[in-house]
């Protein structure tokens, strides 16, 4: 008799599926490694058993205890099903960003789920990162496997994804793909897969509101990045220890609208129900080819993450979709359309945090224009705004020989390239009177009340 002794015995052995229709027109071949066909659905079911299998070894987790996790949903998933086979306790925290069904599906399979605000830093006592560490303090015989900075979730990779890969294409892959979160999926499959072929290209896939793409090619961590964005389970406002940045070659970054819409089409036209994150890594993986075209003996292979069941509420409602401008109904322009229209004619202005008021009031008066971000080196640290600038001097004239760090006021507020003119108008006000926003070439672009208004009158 063939069977299996538990499921989690089913984990690993994924399929690649030649993708056919979304890259019609590519040289190539385009390979999907379908990672929902593990038995929880997602690539976090290789991960969750290697963090419990080592932790068991190291005599981190016992007989009875309780496992503590942070979660996006599907590692947690993963660790679930491990659990519920070797008998452990699960309580899973998780960002109220993430969709219902991740958090109905794991109280379906015995975990206690905790969910947390998602717009607070990761230091706040209140996020989904510090509660499962406080709860890990609090609770005896509890492991908190930490996915981020546990290196056996990279580890698992090196010994299951990447190998499968190798194996799957005969040796043949050229380029590998991934969206890039806790890292592990990244890092640990490229590292096996550079290891037998070092010129392999890796493409890391990043979103708006994320840190790594910047970090990766300026060495800079720019909390100006970090903003919301929809999108689940990848990019992040830390930087993880399993994020291996030697082992990827590039970023690509994508929006949440463009991600979304190619999840749809996977489902609709290729037959691959996947979730809205493995939108992001073809949507990425295509931008890639139009910056560097395959040749007809190039593999490329993208790993998509997880199943399209996670997002029925979401990416899969049409309803939903609209409210998000996803499909709209009306047609905005977006912050990407009004860059463009500028025909990079529009150069930055900008102060350094060490210029004089004066010189300041004179940069904006010579531009004609009302507000300027504030940069300290490569870091955008600040704002001015002429009329706050007013007031102040007329109380006090002598502040036009201080710096410009003594008045600015916060940074204006990043934005995704995706957001649409009645959504950007919806964050410009009092405390806010502009918004930033960086372009595929990583150059930053200011979108004023003023910008708006053009877009709507055109």
């Amino acid at each position: 008799m063939k069977y299996y002794n538990s499921i989690i015995e089913t984990i690993g052995n994924t399929p690649l599926v030649k993708l056919n229709k979304v890259t019609k027109g590519v040289k190539g071949t385009i390979l999907a490694k379908v990672e929902y066909f593990n038995p929880g659905n997602s690539v976090k079911d290789r991960i969750a058993l290697k963090m419990i299998e080592d932790a068991e070894k190291k005599g981190l987790l016992k007989p009875g205890g309780t496992i503590i996790e942070g979660t996006s949903g599907n590692t947690g998933m993963g660790l679930a099903l491990a659990a519920v086979s070797k008998g452990y306790r699960c309580i899973f925290t998780m960002a109220d960003k993430q969709s219902k069904e991740k958090i109905d599906i794991l109280r379906a399979v015995g975990a206690e789920v905790v969910v947390c605000p998602t717009n607070v830093e990761p230091e706040d006592p209140r996020s989904y990162y510090s509660v499962a560490k406080r709860l890990n303090s609090e609770i005896p015989n509890s492991f908190y496997p930490n996915q981020y900075d546990n290196l056996s979730n990279s580890q698992a990779h090196y010994e299951t994804t990447g190998p499968e890969i190798w194996e799957q294409t005969e040796g043949k892959i050229t380029h590998y793909v991934a969206t890039v979160g806790t890292g592990g999926t990244m890092s640990g499959t490229a590292k096996y897969l550079k290891e037998r072929k070092p010129d392999i290209v890796t493409v890391g896939i990043d979103t708006y509101g994320s840190v790594f793409k910047k970090y990766k090619e300026t060495g800079i961590f720019d909390p100006n990045e970090i903003y919301p964005y929809l999108t689940e389970g990848f990019g992040e406002d830390i930087l993880p220890q399993n994020v291996a940045f030697d082992l990827i070659d590039l970023f690509i970054k994508v929006t949440d609208k463009d991600a979304a819409i190619m999840a749809r089409r996977l489902a609709r036209e290729e037959g691959l129900f996947v979730g809205w994150s493995c939108g992001s890594a073809v949507y990425g993986a295509l931008e890639y080819i139009k910056q560097h075209p395959l040749k007809e003996d190039d593999v490329m292979v993208i790993i998509l993450p997880d199943h399209g069941t996670r997002y029925i509420a979401k990416i899969y409602n049409d309803l939903w979709m609209k409210d998000h401008g996803f499909l709209e109904q009306r047609s905005f322009a977006t912050a990407k359309d009004i860059i463009a229209k500028r025909n990079g004619s529009a150069r930055l202005i900008a102060v350094d945090k060490n210029e004089t008021v004066g010189n300041a009031v004179k940069i904006l008066s010579r531009a004609g224009i009302s507000q300027v971000p504030v940069f300290e080196g490569e870091s955008i640290v600040g704002s001015l705004d002429d009329t706050k600038v007013l007031h102040q001097l007329i109380e006090n004239p002598q502040l036009k020989e201080q710096p410009v760090s003594e008045i600015m006021d916060k940074p204006f507020r990043f934005v995704g390239l995706d957001n649409t003119v009645d959504a950007l108008s919806s964050l410009i006000d009092k405390n806010n009177k502009a918004l930033l926003v960086r372009d595929e070439y990583n150059q930053v672009h200011i979108i004023t009340q003023h910008d708006l208004l053009m877009a709507l009158a055109n």
